[in-house]
């Protein structure tokens, strides 16, 4: 039992001690579109990555989740409002070059005194991306104040177009009416933490609604997503794939 005990250890130290290795433990899909390979790397919570034609794009990057210096430096960052598991100044400079674009929210670009500023129902065209702004907020789940988790028009939702691949990072919001908006959503992710995001519920009526190929629980913190899979068996136009994002 020592001896395992020892080798857990050793084990322990050598992964702290090469944080590059724990960067290459990082999963991560691919995705065929018409213009090239989509691949999307998983970094913890809401954080991702996702490289297209040479492009590296973060969405909501924290220093909380990874080592950023062990990463490829941005292309472009997205950031969907600005809580601080969303909105990490200090990730956004680890990754920045000259040359990056860094796209945020009004309340975020006042913090951080640059950037691109989206708001929702924009349409931007960002280094060749096509990049559309959606509502994110809450309507039913409230803090003990009262006031809701998240305000409505302060946070976004993003969709990203790669090729002919439609891409929604929903960013922290409930199920809200402009989901029934949206159209040809090939991926989807969708946080799962209530109360301060979606109930299992929630999420699994969202899906419902959008309809996509491919849904990504994220945010999903410690909630237990058995019950969700469960629910969308039925839902046979969507596959559901889960991934380390809690």
């Amino acid at each position: 039992m020592k001896t395992v005990v020892a080798s857990l250890l050793v084990l322990f130290c050598f992964l702290f001690s090469f944080p590059a290795l724990a960067a290459q433990q990082l999963e991560k899909d691919t995705i065929e579109t018409s213009s090239g390979a989509l691949d999307i790397t998983f970094l913890g919570h809401a954080s991702l990555l996702m490289s297209f034609n040479g492009k590296n794009i973060y969405i909501d990057p924290v220093t909380e989740f990874v080592d950023f210096s062990k990463l490829p430096k941005a292309d472009i960052i997205l950031v969907t409002h600005d809580h601080k598991d969303h909105f990490d100044m200090n990730a956004i400079e680890a990754l920045r070059t000259e040359n990056t674009l860094v796209v945020l929210t009004e309340l975020c670009a006042s913090q951080y005194k640059e950037g691109i500023v989206m708001r929702n129902e924009d349409v931007k065209i960002v280094s060749g991306l096509k990049i559309e702004g959606v509502p994110a907020y809450n309507i039913v789940h409230k803090r003990s104040s009262g006031f809701p988790y998240h305000f409505k028009g302060i946070g976004n939702g993003y969709i990203l177009t790669f090729g002919d691949k439609r891409v929604y990072v929903a960013g922290d919001t409930e199920k809200i009416p402009e989901m029934k908006e949206l159209s040809d959503i090939d991926i989807a992710f969708l946080p799962v933490s209530y109360p301060s995001t979606m109930s299992i519920e929630m999420a699994a009526d969202a899906v419902r609604t959008i309809r996509p190929k491919i849904f990504y629980p994220y945010h999903y913190d410690g909630t237990d997503l058995s019950e969700l899979l469960d629910s969308l068996k039925s839902q046979s136009d969507t596959e559901v794939r889960v991934r380390n994002m809690k």
